[in-house]
């Protein structure tokens, strides 16, 4: 899930793989269009609700309440990490945790793309990687 500033830069927001969700919760919630882009760049399953329709489901099984709670939870956590990441580690900190927890993505998501979630440019990680390299 990306932004396109006015430049047309994109920023990644938040990437998914097998078993995880993703979307615009605030569009969702406000029932307002959303800025964002979520694109798939490998096969994928997509699922769509209405917000009348997801209501209606919490009430008649509230098991999918519950369930919603605990996606949603676990997504707050992470961007709350993330937010603080952001703000207190350097960038090859917040590349080396990166690959620590996703170890997976990195063979399923460009350089690009991975730059630009981790705030910085494609080149400066590609410096990252090249001092990480070295014995």
């Amino acid at each position: 899930m990306y932004l396109v500033d006015g430049d047309g830069k994109e920023h990644n927001l938040q990437f998914a793989v097998e078993n995880w969700w993703i979307g615009d919760i605030g569009s969702f919630q406000s029932e307002k269009p959303t800025k964002l882009y979520i694109e798939a760049i490998e096969n994928s399953v997509i699922l769509q609700i209405r917000k009348e329709d997801q209501l209606r489901l919490f009430v008649e099984y509230p098991k999918f309440n519950r369930i919603f709670t605990v996606i949603t939870e676990n997504a707050l956590v992470a961007s709350q990490l993330r937010v603080l990441q952001n703000i207190s580690s350097t960038a090859q900190e917040r590349y080396l945790d990166f690959m620590e927890r996703h170890p997976n993505f990195f063979n399923r998501i460009s350089n690009v793309q991975i730059a630009s979630y981790l705030g910085m440019t494609p080149e400066f990680l590609s410096t990252i990687r090249k001092r990480l390299a070295k014995p």
